[in-house]
């Protein structure tokens, strides 16, 4: 036995070692990594001026990265799986996602339909039927309306909420009403290819019968039992919907979309305007951000305009390690006008978007607690009335502090229920600044008026 395993290991060296043996190729395999390069940081004069503002900006917040730890991070994603900070989009908790967020899209994840912002819409997928000649349709927003199966009849009319699957368009289809139409949709969107060329390429499809109903832009789609399936994998492919907010308006095809950080162009910048609750005076859906931290401050703001006025509009990457040119910023011959929370004791000026600010995120939306919406538009109407957790008082009490309910939440006095106000859902606690206390009991002194 040992003789015949000796043998058969000999037979194998011998191969091994024979003229037939292996040998590898030669030369080198290249490997270029597609790396970033940002270049080397950009560095600027400084501000030699005097307004305390802008120094403290400068000397604070000198950079890109400083600005991204000391008051993104801290504003809006301090804490991890929270908000911001690899929860929500967009991802702002590392100098990594907040360069990613310039010329990023807006409004990828909405909370709901009508948290979309008009120039935030995006074109739109297209639809037409693979039996019909008509062209292509950009789809403004599509719902399953969930319910049992009802078969209607070929020559009938579902209503506009029948069960099904429904894609609202942006023109109306050339086909007949009031019959069904069978026949295979098709969902068409723009892709790049290896080449870099624009393509249009058909990406998904749904089969069954369809209704044309109310103007010729609403399409209802019948969804048996057995269609389920097709649908879940219908809508798991994503479609771009050109009307995502559902009021009629395609934001795409109004020439101004915005990206959440505009090179160049705060003002057109989906991040400062969901700080500031408006972008050039016209009012973003949704609340106001930050929801349960501290809003920035005058020199934080400074260093968020500067930073995205210095930013090259014509590059494709940024380094955060340059520095904030606050000389050259437009931004530093009036830096109170940045302030989110206004001045004064005026109600508009400096009460509303105290409120605003630091109490919009519980008391605001569909379902305000306690009844308090502070983002509406009658919010100072409802302040002179009741207390929902104390009928006897009235939130503000014109002349009269110590009467007013809200101010007794805000400065925390004893007799309240509950919690001092403004309570920070990360922590618990929370209170207003002092200086905003003060004008906001010098303005309810004063009369609480809403004008002045």
């Amino acid at each position: 036995m040992r003789s015949s395993l000796a043998g058969v290991l000999a037979v194998l060296l011998a191969g091994c070692g024979g003229s037939n043996s292996y040998t590898g190729p030669e030369g080198n395999i290249p490997f270029e990594p597609l790396r970033p390069t940002p270049g080397e940081p950009a560095v600027v004069s400084p501000y030699t001026g005097s307004d305390p503002l802008v120094l403290e900006a400068q000397s604070r917040l000198s950079t890109g990265a400083d600005l991204q730890r000391k008051v993104v991070l801290r504003t809006c994603g301090p804490t991890n799986g929270v908000c911001h900070n690899q929860k929500e989009y967009p991802d702002l908790h590392t100098a990594g996602t907040f360069a990613a967020a310039i010329n990023a899209p807006c409004n990828v994840q909405a909370g709901s339909y009508e948290g979309v912002y008009d120039r935030c819409e995006r074109l739109g997928d297209r639809f037409k039927f693979k039996e019909q000649s008509f062209r292509e349709i950009e789809i403004g927003w599509y719902a399953v309306v969930l319910g049992a199966y009802v078969e209607y009849p070929d020559n009938s009319v579902p209503p506009s909420d029948a069960a099904g699957f429904h894609i609202h368009l942006r023109d109306p289809v050339p086909l007949a009403q009031g019959r069904a139409h069978w026949g295979t949709g098709t969902f068409i969107r723009n892709f790049v290819n290896a080449q870099g060329n624009v393509e249009a390429l058909s990406f998904a499809s749904y089969n069954t019968r369809w209704w044309v109903l109310d103007d010729g832009r609403h399409l209802f789609g019948e969804v048996r039992d057995y269609q389920r399936d097709a649908v879940d994998a219908l809508l798991s492919v994503g479609i771009l919907q050109g009307d995502q907010n559902r009021n009629g308006v395609f934001g795409a095809r109004e020439g101004k979309a915005v990206p959440l950080i505009n090179p160049g162009k705060p003002e057109e910048s989906y991040l400062v305007a969901r700080m500031r609750g408006h972008m050039q005076g016209e009012p973003i859906p949704g609340s106001r951000m930050p929801l349960a931290n501290q809003p920035p401050s005058i020199p934080d703001m400074l260093a968020l305009m500067c930073f995205i006025e210095g930013l090259d509009p014509n590059a494709s990457q940024w380094n955060l390690s340059s520095s904030i040119d606050y000389a050259r910023c437009s931004y530093i011959a009036n830096p109170q006008a940045l302030s989110l929370v206004g001045t004064g004791v005026t109600w508009r000026g400096r009460v509303q978007p105290i409120l605003q600010s630091s109490c919009g995120g519980c008391h605001g939306g569909a379902s305000p607690q306690g009844g308090l919406d502070l983002l509406s538009a009658n919010a100072w109407t409802r302040l002179r009335q009741a207390s929902a957790q104390n009928a006897n008082l009235k939130l503000i009490d014109s002349g009269r502090p110590e009467t007013s309910y809200l101010w007794l939440k805000l400065s925390g006095d004893g007799s309240i229920l509950g919690n001092r106000m403004p309570v920070d859902p990360l922590n618990g606690t929370r209170t207003l600044p002092p200086e905003q206390l003060a004008d906001i009991e010098a303005w309810i002194l004063a009369g609480a008026l809403e004008d002045g």
